[in-house]
């Protein structure tokens, strides 16, 4: 299991008493810099005092549950315009926006996609770029935001 699925295990519950949603995790390892972002969201928006309180819920439980052992920095933010897009349900609900897609491998000769989401099924994305409809499954995607 990956470790951001990991922690993403540990803190949806706690994140969610608190009142947030959990957009997602991203667990990003970059030679000696590691970095864990931490999305919420919630129907009021997120302020500052927000992420500080979540920040402190988190560090708690990764202190207590150890899912990373190296030096890491923790940051937690807002999903902001260019929301991260992590899960089906979010595919699903952003419905007939614009997206981009990069995707870990190729899928018909590229790896990027910036078009129209038309939903989620089966495990797969679909997007309309122009004028062709693609199915890009979740589990080879590198990175999906919206897009303004």
């Amino acid at each position: 299991m990956a470790v951001s699925d990991q922690i993403e295990l540990l803190i949806e519950a706690p994140i969610e008493s608190l009142g947030y949603e959990l957009v997602g995790v991203d667990y990003n390892k970059n030679g000696q810099d590691t970095i864990l972002r931490i999305y919420i969201d919630s129907d009021q928006g997120i302020s500052i005092e927000d992420c500080e309180r979540v920040s402190h819920q988190v560090s708690g439980i990764l202190d207590v549950e150890e899912p990373i052992t190296a030096a890491y920095s923790l940051e937690v933010s807002s999903p902001g315009f260019d929301r991260p897009l992590f899960k089906e349900r979010d595919f699903k609900r952003f419905s007939g926006s614009k997206a981009k897609i990069s995707m870990k491998l190729p899928i018909d000769g590229r790896r990027n996609f910036t078009g129209v989401l038309q939903g989620c099924d089966d495990g797969e994305v679909l997007i309309e770029v122009d004028g062709e409809v693609y199915a890009l499954p979740i589990s080879k995607l590198a990175k999906a935001r919206l897009i303004a």
